[in-house]
């Protein structure tokens, strides 16, 4: 085989470019699949960097390979090949090594990258991370050997992850958060009191209704972090955690139509034949709202991906959508769930809540009741994935609508 050609070729080795390779590779047992990654590193699970960090895992635990969903043999994954144009006429990418190569299919998985805020003075100063990569996890394990004192921008649940690495390896954390509370871009803060009351109690340290404007360092890197009121944190290492942007820079002139990130039907495919899009840098839908949307959520990715290699191994199939807000998982041993629709503090929504000292659940339906939009649960997350599917289907719940808001809904009630 001509290594300069491929049948499938998916650029990017993360969530959904693995998931596609797979999908494809189950339909497609012989037809050579080409996987281009610019990272050093094989495909590994991206969640799991913040562990590299405290010790608890090293990069081999973290290998996609055979894990999983990702079982398939026989996938070429080239890695430090970085695309940086692409001609979809040719059906040709060119890679920043000077080399080209031809495709008959391709698939854009290519991700997001950390968002650095610009008016944050010296971002480039040794010691400062937006942690993306296991290269980053590994600086950031390096330099933690020599931090007392980290402070973290942004309240997202990335930067509370690496707020718990650090914190089992015994350093101080500040967590400084423009929003009134953590997680703002989840759930309301109401609904995010006993995540924080959890922080708390583990000994994070929170300041909220403030913002970075500069970063202080000397010979030895970062010294300390200066606020918009002009005070001064000391620390040693600065983590940013202000959200990702996808990774189009290199399709500006191929013609593949960008709408911020790539837009793609509901077939994953792309305005120019051949080509399909999956993952963080696509733009998709929300089966609620029917608006555009993207997410960067390890799960969604996978779904996305794993669509878009049976399409391109000629199963037609639908992607159902994204939620705009979708992510379950657990901070400071509380778990918790949030998708749909679950900001309503401004909202003509039926809302039904409950609180307990261990629980906290919001359940937001149609204005005239008969759907169900979102849903918050911390705490106690059962029935998850059953409100999901209430909510991705649009269903009418009349017949169990008391029992989704009594938190006690089960497949049953699905059965007339």
């Amino acid at each position: 085989m001509d290594p300069n050609q491929t049948t499938y070729l998916i650029v990017g080795g993360s969530a959904a470019g693995m998931a596609a390779a797979h999908a494809i590779r189950m339909r497609e047992t012989d037809r050579p699949i080409t996987v281009l990654t610019d990272e050093p590193d094989k495909p590994y699970f991206r969640p799991m960097i913040p562990f590299l960090v405290s010790g608890k895992k090293a990069a081999p635990d973290m290998a996609m390979e055979g894990s999983g969903p990702y079982t398939q043999k026989n996938i070429l994954v080239d890695t430090g090949n970085r695309v940086v144009s692409v001609d979809t006429s040719a059906r040709k990418v060119f890679l920043d090594n000077g080399r080209s190569m031809a495709y008959e299919k391709i698939l854009f998985a290519t991700g997001s990258r950390p968002y650095i805020p610009p008016d944050i003075q010296g971002t480039e100063t040794q010691g400062v991370f937006a942690l993306r990569t296991l290269a980053h996890a590994r600086e950031m394990a390096a330099r933690a050997g020599r931090t007392k004192h980290a402070v973290l921008l942004g309240g997202g649940l990335l930067n509370l992850k690496v707020a718990f690495a650090l914190l089992e390896l015994k350093i101080k954390v500040t967590l400084v958060v423009f929003s009134p509370e953590v997680l703002s871009r989840l759930m309301d803060p109401e609904d995010a009191a006993l995540i924080r009351k959890a922080l708390d109690d583990a000994g994070l340290k929170i300041k909220t209704g403030a913002a970075a404007i500069g970063i202080q360092s000397d010979h030895t890197g970062v010294t300390g972090v200066v606020l918009d009121d002009n005070s001064e944190i000391a620390c040693e290492m600065v983590c940013i955690g202000k959200g990702v942007r996808p990774n189009v820079e290199f399709l500006e002139s191929s013609g593949i139509k960008l709408e911020k990130g790539i837009v793609a039907d509901r077939h994953t495919a792309c305005s120019q034949p051949y080509t399909f899009a999956a993952g963080d840098v696509a733009v998709t839908h929300d089966p609620i709202s029917g608006e555009p949307v993207m997410t960067a959520l390890w799960t969604n990715a996978v779904e996305m991906g794993r669509c878009a290699g049976l399409n391109m191994a000629g199963l037609p199939t639908a992607y159902t959508g994204t939620f705009g807000i979708l992510n379950a998982t657990q901070v400071a041993k509380t778990p918790f769930v949030s998708m749909g629709l679950v900001h309503t503090r401004e909202l003509n929504c039926e809302i039904y809540s409950h609180t307990t000292r261990m629980s906290h659940r919001k359940m937001v339906f149609s204005p005239d009741g008969a759907r169900l939009m979102g849903m918050v649960l911390v705490g106690d997350i059962r029935n998850a994935g059953l409100y999901r599917h209430v909510i991705q289907e649009r269903m009418a719940v009349e017949r169990f609508k008391r029992e989704i808001i009594n938190h006690s809904l089960h497949w049953g009630h699905f059965i007339r």
